[in-house]
């Protein structure tokens, strides 16, 4: 009896100092933090007829903030620098806003839209679906289609960085290639 109480008390001290492992969420948003301070050129990966004024734009996303909390990356089409993604840790997951920015510096009408991890994802994919913030602003602005929308972001590590929005009849897809920054994300 005395040998089983000294093999549980091992066991109990061994499980306290153990580290817990790393969610796939926690995995992605580090793997998302290696790309901070550079930059990177993207494409049109899947688009449909709305999406023209993508198909032909140099893109870039910068990826230019980033805390142990928060990481902003900027998202340049052409000479439009108004897009910037906020992917933030919360105690469930992760949580995508989109903040769009009007031509003077105010905010757009409709921005800080997005939603947060619902299900686990994986250390390369996380999707957000639309959260209850963004549905009542899509719906006081007009836009109800896009109270479907999923968002979601994929990291292949040295290779790619896709951005997508997903809804019923609907996918956009932006690739950027991260093997290749083109300057730092502060420039």
């Amino acid at each position: 009896m005395k040998k089983l109480g000294i093999l549980v008390a091992l066991l109990v001290s061994g499980s306290a100092t153990a580290q817990t492992p790393l969610q796939p969420a926690d995995k992605f948003f580090e793997r998302m933090s290696a790309l901070c301070g550079k930059s990177f050129n993207g494409k049109l990966a899947a688009g449909d007829d709305s999406d023209a004024s993508f198909a032909n734009a140099q893109m870039q996303a910068h990826v230019r903030t980033c805390t142990d909390r928060e990481i902003q990356i900027s998202f340049d089409v052409g000479e439009d620098r108004s897009r910037t993604w906020i992917i933030t840790r919360i105690d469930s997951g992760l949580r995508l806003k989109h903040r769009h920015m009007l031509k003077y510096g105010t905010e757009d009408p409709v921005s800080q839209y997005g939603g947060d991890t619902a299900q686990q994802g994986t250390a390369t994919r996380q999707e957000f679906p639309v959260d209850a913030y963004s549905k009542a602003m899509f719906t006081q602005e007009g836009r109800t289609v896009s109270n479907a929308n999923v968002w979601a972001f994929e990291l292949e590590p040295q290779q790619t960085l896709t951005y997508e929005l997903a809804r019923p009849n609907r996918l956009f897809r932006v690739t950027f290639d991260v093997a290749n920054s083109i300057t730092g994300a502060n420039e």
